[in-house]
Protein backbone atom coordinates (compact mmCIF):
# COMPACT_ATOMS: atom_id res chain seq x y z
CA UNK A 1 0.00 0.00 0.00
CA UNK A 2 1.48 3.58 -0.96
CA UNK A 3 2.46 5.85 1.91
CA UNK A 4 -0.35 8.70 1.98
CA UNK A 5 1.41 12.17 0.95
CA UNK A 6 1.19 15.01 3.28
CA UNK A 7 -0.95 17.70 2.13
CA UNK A 8 1.06 21.42 1.88
CA UNK A 9 -0.76 22.81 5.24
CA UNK A 10 0.90 19.75 6.79
CA UNK A 11 3.96 20.12 6.24
CA UNK A 12 3.99 23.18 7.12
CA UNK A 13 2.84 22.26 10.95
CA UNK A 14 5.14 19.35 10.88
CA UNK A 15 8.18 22.63 10.33
CA UNK A 16 6.32 24.58 12.75
CA UNK A 17 6.35 21.75 15.48
CA UNK A 18 10.30 21.34 14.55
CA UNK A 19 10.81 24.98 15.10
CA UNK A 20 8.99 25.18 18.24
CA UNK A 21 10.53 21.70 19.81
CA UNK A 22 13.96 22.91 18.72
CA UNK A 23 13.76 26.35 20.95
CA UNK A 24 12.46 24.24 23.41
CA UNK A 25 15.85 22.62 24.55
CA UNK A 26 17.33 25.95 25.16
CA UNK A 27 14.23 27.54 27.10
CA UNK A 28 14.50 24.54 29.40
CA UNK A 29 18.68 25.30 30.49
CA UNK A 30 16.77 28.62 31.75
CA UNK A 31 13.99 27.57 33.16
CA UNK A 32 16.28 25.16 34.88
CA UNK A 33 18.37 28.11 36.73
CA UNK A 34 15.33 29.30 38.62
CA UNK A 35 13.23 25.85 38.97
CA UNK A 36 14.18 22.49 39.67
CA UNK A 37 13.59 19.42 37.19
CA UNK A 38 10.31 18.65 39.11
CA UNK A 39 8.64 22.52 39.32
CA UNK A 40 9.62 23.15 36.13
CA UNK A 41 7.43 20.02 34.92
CA UNK A 42 4.90 20.55 37.01
CA UNK A 43 4.46 24.36 36.00
CA UNK A 44 5.27 23.38 32.24
CA UNK A 45 1.81 21.38 32.40
CA UNK A 46 -0.41 23.28 34.84
CA UNK A 47 0.27 26.25 32.08
CA UNK A 48 -0.85 23.81 29.47
CA UNK A 49 -3.94 23.03 31.85
CA UNK A 50 -5.26 26.05 32.87
CA UNK A 51 -7.63 28.08 32.11
CA UNK A 52 -8.20 25.65 29.49
CA UNK A 53 -9.66 22.69 31.27
CA UNK A 54 -12.07 25.27 32.60
CA UNK A 55 -14.13 25.27 29.36
CA UNK A 56 -12.68 21.98 27.58
CA UNK A 57 -14.61 18.69 28.30
CA UNK A 58 -12.87 15.52 28.38
CA UNK A 59 -12.69 13.65 25.26
CA UNK A 60 -14.69 11.20 24.38
CA UNK A 61 -12.65 8.12 24.78
CA UNK A 62 -11.84 5.61 27.82
CA UNK A 63 -9.58 7.22 30.30
CA UNK A 64 -7.00 5.03 30.33
CA UNK A 65 -5.45 6.91 26.87
CA UNK A 66 -6.08 10.18 28.68
CA UNK A 67 -3.56 8.94 31.91
CA UNK A 68 -1.00 6.71 29.67
CA UNK A 69 -0.66 9.37 27.76
CA UNK A 70 0.05 11.66 30.46
CA UNK A 71 2.60 9.34 31.97
CA UNK A 72 4.33 8.82 29.02
CA UNK A 73 4.48 12.18 27.13
CA UNK A 74 4.46 14.54 29.94
CA UNK A 75 5.83 12.87 33.22
CA UNK A 76 8.18 10.08 31.51
CA UNK A 77 9.47 12.14 28.22
CA UNK A 78 9.90 15.11 30.26
CA UNK A 79 10.65 14.25 33.43
CA UNK A 80 13.38 12.37 32.41
CA UNK A 81 14.40 14.99 29.74
CA UNK A 82 14.38 17.89 32.39
CA UNK A 83 16.70 16.23 35.18
CA UNK A 84 18.71 14.46 32.26
CA UNK A 85 19.84 18.71 31.19
CA UNK A 86 20.19 19.59 34.98
CA UNK A 87 22.41 16.63 36.18
CA UNK A 88 24.88 17.27 32.73
CA UNK A 89 23.32 16.48 28.77
CA UNK A 90 23.71 20.08 26.99
CA UNK A 91 20.95 21.41 25.02
CA UNK A 92 22.62 20.64 22.04
CA UNK A 93 23.40 17.08 22.52
CA UNK A 94 19.53 16.82 23.70
CA UNK A 95 18.18 18.01 20.52
CA UNK A 96 19.81 15.00 18.75
CA UNK A 97 19.41 12.76 20.89
CA UNK A 98 15.36 12.97 21.72
CA UNK A 99 14.71 12.70 18.04
CA UNK A 100 15.99 8.99 18.21
CA UNK A 101 12.72 8.30 19.55
CA UNK A 102 12.14 7.44 15.57
CA UNK A 103 13.85 4.43 16.22
CA UNK A 104 11.85 3.34 19.35
CA UNK A 105 8.81 4.65 18.06
CA UNK A 106 9.37 2.14 14.35
CA UNK A 107 10.13 -0.63 16.93
CA UNK A 108 7.16 -0.33 18.95
CA UNK A 109 4.55 0.31 16.01
CA UNK A 110 5.82 -2.52 14.40
CA UNK A 111 5.38 -5.06 17.61
CA UNK A 112 2.60 -3.52 18.99
CA UNK A 113 0.72 -1.96 16.18
CA UNK A 114 1.99 -4.04 12.86
CA UNK A 115 2.80 -0.91 11.25
CA UNK A 116 5.62 -1.92 8.57
CA UNK A 117 8.12 1.76 7.54
CA UNK A 118 8.00 2.04 3.55
CA UNK A 119 10.93 2.72 1.50
CA UNK A 120 11.35 5.88 1.68
CA UNK A 121 11.15 5.32 5.18
CA UNK A 122 14.07 3.32 5.53
CA UNK A 123 16.19 5.01 3.74
CA UNK A 124 15.56 7.52 5.78
CA UNK A 125 16.19 5.86 8.81
CA UNK A 126 19.64 5.03 7.22
CA UNK A 127 20.66 8.20 6.91
CA UNK A 128 19.29 9.41 10.03
CA UNK A 129 21.43 7.10 12.00
CA UNK A 130 24.70 8.08 10.40
CA UNK A 131 23.81 11.40 10.92
CA UNK A 132 23.36 11.07 14.14
CA UNK A 133 26.24 8.68 15.08
CA UNK A 134 28.14 11.86 13.40
CA UNK A 135 26.88 14.40 16.43
CA UNK A 136 27.70 11.12 19.28
CA UNK A 137 31.31 11.19 17.76
CA UNK A 138 31.60 14.65 17.88
CA UNK A 139 31.51 13.82 22.06
CA UNK A 140 33.75 10.64 21.34
CA UNK A 141 36.19 11.80 19.20
CA UNK A 142 36.14 15.82 20.16
CA UNK A 143 37.38 18.55 17.85
CA UNK A 144 39.78 20.80 20.01
CA UNK A 145 38.35 20.32 22.90
CA UNK A 146 34.95 22.27 21.99
CA UNK A 147 32.61 19.37 22.41
CA UNK A 148 29.75 19.85 24.73
CA UNK A 149 30.47 18.17 28.23
CA UNK A 150 28.08 15.43 29.33
CA UNK A 151 27.70 12.48 31.87
CA UNK A 152 27.09 9.19 31.23
CA UNK A 153 23.88 9.66 33.38
CA UNK A 154 22.24 12.75 31.88
CA UNK A 155 22.86 10.47 28.44
CA UNK A 156 21.04 7.37 29.61
CA UNK A 157 18.21 9.94 31.07
CA UNK A 158 17.93 11.12 27.72
CA UNK A 159 17.36 8.18 25.53
CA UNK A 160 15.04 7.39 28.18
CA UNK A 161 12.88 10.13 27.53
CA UNK A 162 13.20 9.27 24.36
CA UNK A 163 11.85 5.81 24.62
CA UNK A 164 9.15 7.46 26.92
CA UNK A 165 7.98 9.78 23.60
CA UNK A 166 7.99 6.45 20.90
CA UNK A 167 5.72 4.83 24.19
CA UNK A 168 3.52 8.05 23.77
CA UNK A 169 3.18 8.21 20.02
CA UNK A 170 2.17 4.44 19.97
CA UNK A 171 -0.44 5.20 22.68
CA UNK A 172 -1.91 8.44 20.41
CA UNK A 173 -2.44 5.42 17.46
CA UNK A 174 -4.38 3.09 20.36
CA UNK A 175 -6.21 5.96 21.60
CA UNK A 176 -7.07 6.69 17.86
CA UNK A 177 -7.71 2.99 17.04
CA UNK A 178 -10.85 2.71 19.82
CA UNK A 179 -12.32 6.32 19.42
CA UNK A 180 -11.12 7.76 15.90
CA UNK A 181 -12.71 10.79 16.37
CA UNK A 182 -11.70 12.03 19.39
CA UNK A 183 -11.02 15.40 20.23
CA UNK A 184 -7.27 15.98 20.15
CA UNK A 185 -6.94 19.19 21.47
CA UNK A 186 -9.05 17.78 24.90
CA UNK A 187 -7.30 15.03 25.19
CA UNK A 188 -3.52 17.26 25.47
CA UNK A 189 -5.59 19.18 27.98
CA UNK A 190 -6.30 16.61 30.44
CA UNK A 191 -3.73 14.51 29.98
CA UNK A 192 -1.55 18.05 30.94
CA UNK A 193 -3.62 17.36 34.50
CA UNK A 194 -1.87 13.63 34.62
CA UNK A 195 1.25 14.83 34.15
CA UNK A 196 1.20 17.46 36.74
CA UNK A 197 0.23 15.37 39.87
CA UNK A 198 3.97 12.95 39.85
CA UNK A 199 5.40 16.28 39.15
CA UNK A 200 4.34 17.57 42.27
CA UNK A 201 4.52 14.62 44.47
CA UNK A 202 8.27 13.93 43.51
CA UNK A 203 8.89 17.96 43.66
CA UNK A 204 7.75 17.46 47.43
CA UNK A 205 9.22 13.82 47.83
CA UNK A 206 13.04 14.68 46.49
CA UNK A 207 13.53 18.03 46.29
CA UNK A 208 15.99 19.62 48.97
CA UNK A 209 13.88 21.94 51.46
CA UNK A 210 15.92 24.66 50.45
CA UNK A 211 14.84 24.83 47.00
CA UNK A 212 10.95 23.80 47.75
CA UNK A 213 9.38 26.82 47.46
CA UNK A 214 12.77 29.05 45.82
CA UNK A 215 9.84 29.23 42.37
CA UNK A 216 7.77 31.84 44.93
CA UNK A 217 10.71 33.93 44.56
CA UNK A 218 11.43 33.42 40.75
CA UNK A 219 11.64 36.72 38.41
CA UNK A 220 8.97 37.27 36.10
CA UNK A 221 11.39 36.64 33.20
CA UNK A 222 11.66 33.30 34.89
CA UNK A 223 7.75 32.15 34.17
CA UNK A 224 8.33 32.90 30.61
CA UNK A 225 10.11 29.45 30.38
CA UNK A 226 7.45 27.42 31.90
CA UNK A 227 4.44 29.84 29.87
CA UNK A 228 6.78 28.87 26.58
CA UNK A 229 7.04 25.40 27.13
CA UNK A 230 3.27 25.06 28.43
CA UNK A 231 1.62 27.08 26.13
CA UNK A 232 3.70 26.82 22.35
CA UNK A 233 5.45 23.16 22.88
CA UNK A 234 2.60 21.46 24.99
CA UNK A 235 -0.34 22.81 22.99
CA UNK A 236 0.60 24.27 20.16
CA UNK A 237 3.28 21.88 19.06
CA UNK A 238 1.91 18.28 20.87
CA UNK A 239 -1.66 19.41 19.62
CA UNK A 240 -0.70 19.35 15.92
CA UNK A 241 1.78 16.21 16.66
CA UNK A 242 -0.87 14.37 17.63
CA UNK A 243 -3.43 15.76 15.01
CA UNK A 244 -0.61 14.85 12.27
CA UNK A 245 0.03 11.07 13.68
CA UNK A 246 -4.01 10.25 13.79
CA UNK A 247 -4.18 10.86 10.32
CA UNK A 248 -1.26 9.35 8.84
CA UNK A 249 0.36 7.43 11.74
CA UNK A 250 3.24 7.26 13.39
CA UNK A 251 5.82 5.84 10.97
CA UNK A 252 4.92 8.44 8.60
CA UNK A 253 5.25 11.87 11.05
CA UNK A 254 8.09 10.62 13.69
CA UNK A 255 10.83 10.86 11.37
CA UNK A 256 10.13 15.14 11.41
CA UNK A 257 11.41 15.54 15.17
CA UNK A 258 14.96 14.75 12.99
CA UNK A 259 14.50 18.02 12.11
CA UNK A 260 14.67 18.96 15.75
CA UNK A 261 18.77 18.67 16.00
CA UNK A 262 18.84 21.56 13.44
CA UNK A 263 17.09 23.99 15.49
CA UNK A 264 18.62 22.79 18.23
CA UNK A 265 22.20 23.41 17.75
CA UNK A 266 21.20 26.99 15.91
CA UNK A 267 19.48 27.91 18.80
CA UNK A 268 22.69 26.61 21.24
CA UNK A 269 24.80 28.90 18.77
CA UNK A 270 23.06 31.61 18.80
CA UNK A 271 21.67 31.92 22.42
CA UNK A 272 24.00 29.71 24.52
CA UNK A 273 27.56 30.54 22.42
CA UNK A 274 27.85 26.96 22.01
CA UNK A 275 30.49 25.78 19.02
CA UNK A 276 29.09 23.75 16.14
CA UNK A 277 32.32 21.42 15.13
CA UNK A 278 32.73 19.35 11.45
CA UNK A 279 30.84 16.42 12.98
CA UNK A 280 28.08 18.04 14.15
CA UNK A 281 28.11 19.73 10.69
CA UNK A 282 27.56 16.10 9.05
CA UNK A 283 24.87 15.44 11.52
CA UNK A 284 23.20 18.04 10.27
CA UNK A 285 23.42 17.80 7.00
CA UNK A 286 22.44 13.55 6.93
CA UNK A 287 19.92 14.72 9.12
CA UNK A 288 18.37 17.26 6.30
CA UNK A 289 18.98 14.42 3.68
CA UNK A 290 17.18 12.07 5.90
CA UNK A 291 14.40 14.34 6.38
CA UNK A 292 13.69 14.86 2.90
CA UNK A 293 13.84 11.35 1.94
CA UNK A 294 11.03 10.88 4.01
CA UNK A 295 9.14 13.84 3.10
CA UNK A 296 9.80 13.67 -0.64
CA UNK A 297 10.29 9.71 -1.22
CA UNK A 298 6.63 9.02 -1.70
CA UNK A 299 5.76 11.63 -3.89
CA UNK A 300 8.64 11.12 -6.30
CA UNK A 301 7.83 7.61 -6.20
CA UNK A 302 4.01 8.15 -7.01
CA UNK A 303 5.06 10.30 -9.94
CA UNK A 304 6.97 7.51 -11.94
CA UNK A 305 5.60 6.37 -14.43
CA UNK A 306 3.19 3.48 -14.16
Amino acid sequence: MQEKSLSGRDLIAAATIVLIWGSNFVVTKFGLLSFTPMQLGAWRFLFAMFPLILIVRPPKLHWKWVVLYGLFQGFGQFGLLFVSLKVGMTAALASVLMPTQMFFTALFSYLILAEKPGRPLIIGMVLAALGLTCFGMNYIMPVAGVAGASTAIGLALCLTGASMWAASNVVVRLAQRSAPKYNTFAFLIWSSAVSVLPFVALSLLLDPPATRWTWIAAPWQAWLAPAYLGWAANIVGYGMWTSLIKRYGTNRIAPFSLGVPVVGLTCGILFLDEVVTPWQWGGVMLTVLALACVVLGGRIRGMRPV
